[in-house]
């Protein structure tokens, strides 16, 4: 069924959320303060660390929230909820705190990407939207870091949109992709919407449109000059797409005085016909043309090209990137950790039979622990909400499963890393530019020991437990 109206996404959300939510308030626990933490049991590709985003979509979201008359209309027509709780939903507005880990930081498993304190329903209805956004975003920046760090400083532009998994995940995907590291994306509207740099150059189709490919070179380079990148594979590669190439750039842009120029390669022995462009390029003069490449890279085949000794300046990667697809799930969660009752807050726990599934109880701040001397990260601290660590004296960590393995820090500096979002139902959160963020999460990925950013075999980064919260969920284990 097609409709004219603007979708409510208040109602994307699991159909238990809003069971859950009318038993709630037919129970008396609909103004019961709880707290959820949002946060992911392991690293995708098995990498030694992931990078947080989708926050800001999350903000928009929360400051959207609502119900339309349509929406209360559909609900009384399941016929399952009483219309105290649909009253509830038609005047409902978010009222709670929301504390995030600001996107682009590297993130480790277990630890809050994201805590919401709130009254249970308003708490309960944020959870499938905030799983998305984060999961996926925080999925698609992870994957794009790695890619990233794989081209060893040469640019890496994000070419996925049509292979995306819908709109949004191309859209938001590509910022994503951004803030993790890309120079830019050829997904219009994700310029359009946030900044991130729209890059191109041309398809396969406007060679063929011409009745000879040095012609369809040839106009190209004469409409757009500046950025005449052209791809030479429709064809033959070496035979005429680069003669060709070099042909129009002698007789269009060297009068022009223009020397920056690209050709891009899209198919073959990439690592081979890199090697043999260059030389061809260089032979002619056209030294600082540069070679692109794509066609279904990732960041373990931008390895393998630099030991085959390629000759590249630059990577478009599509659908590899855009749709994670070596590991394409984040596998973040949202659990209730603590319940609030007459301003005391009670951890709660979920035990399992699978000792990777059982919660960190409590209302949590997460730091982050840093060597004085490196700059580097040793590790992250979770502590209950109202601890204070002095700087100044000896810390103690010790991996909560193997708690005989223990270190004391003297030399090290602190960072608390979850910050205000909203207090109260309203955002305190200035969101930074994609921009900043990209240059944020450059600058933090730099804090990481070489060793954890490892594609194989990862260090494992420690994320410990205070003592404090050891004991608590010690003592809830032992019930």
């Amino acid at each position: 069924m097609k409709t004219d109206q603007k979708l409510n996404m208040t109602m994307l959300c699991d159909f238990y959320e809003l069971t859950m939510g009318n038993g709630y308030l037919k129970a008396g626990f609909q103004d019961r303060i709880t707290y959820f933490d949002v946060y992911f049991r392991s690293v995708p590709d098995g990498g030694g660390y992931a990078i947080a985003a989708g926050l800001d979509q999350l903000i928009d979201y929360i400051e959207d929230l609502h119900f339309d008359q349509q929406d209360i209309d559909y609900l009384r027509g399941r016929g399952i909820f009483c219309e105290e709780f649909l009253d509830y939903l038609a005047s409902f507005h978010f009222s709670g705190d929301i504390y995030a880990v600001p996107e682009g930081t590297p993130v480790f498993p277990k630890e809050p990407m994201v805590v919401v304190r709130a009254p249970a329903i308003e708490a309960q209805l944020l959870e499938t939207f905030a799983l998305l956004t984060v999961n996926h975003q925080s999925l698609i920046a992870t994957k794009a870091n790695r890619i990233v760090r794989a081209a060893k400083g040469h640019a890496v532009m994000e070419f996925g949109s049509r292979r995306a998994q819908g709109s949004a995940a191309a859209i938001d995907g590509a910022r994503a992709a951004y803030i993790a590291g890309c120079c830019g994306t050829a997904c219009t509207i994700s310029d359009q919407l946030y900044g991130t740099p729209a890059l191109g150059t041309m398809a396969h189709a406007w060679v063929q449109m011409f009745d000879t490919e040095y012609d369809a070179f040839a106009t190209y380079c004469k409409y757009y000059p500046q950025n005449a990148v052209l791809l030479v594979d429709t064809y033959n590669t070496l035979k005429s797409g680069i003669p060709n190439a070099i042909k129009a750039f002698n007789d269009v842009l060297k009068p022009l005085g223009i020397k920056k120029c690209g050709i891009r390669l899209d198919s073959g022995d990439i690592a081979y016909l890199s090697r043999k462009a260059r030389k061809m390029l260089d032979e002619a003069g056209w030294t600082e043309c540069t070679i692109t490449v794509s066609n279904s890279l990732d960041e373990y085949l931008i390895q393998d090209l630099w030991m085959q000794d390629a000759k590249i300046d630059a990577f478009g990667v599509g659908e590899r990137l855009i749709t994670a697809k070596s590991d394409p799930v984040f596998g973040g969660v949202y659990k209730l950790v603590a319940t609030e009752k007459n301003g005391v807050i009670e951890p709660k726990i979920k035990i399992s039979e699978n000792p990777g599934k059982i919660t960190n109880p409590h209302y949590k701040k997460v730091y982050r622990i840093y060597d004085n001397d490196s700059g580097k990260a040793i590790a992250d601290l979770l502590c209950v909400y109202d601890e204070t660590l002095d700087e100044s004296k000896p810390l103690e960590i010790f991996d909560p499963q193997n708690t005989w393995k223990r270190k004391t820090l003297t030399n090290y500096h602190l960072r608390e890393l979850l910050v205000p979002v909203f207090q109260n139902g309203e955002c305190v959160y200035t969101s930074p530019s994609a921009a900043d963020i990209r240059s944020y999460c450059a600058s933090q990925t730099d804090k990481l020991w070489d060793e954890v950013k490892r594609f194989e075999n990862p260090h494992a980064y420690y994320v410990d437990l205070s003592k404090k919260l050891w004991d608590i969920k010690q003592e809830m284990l032992r019930k």
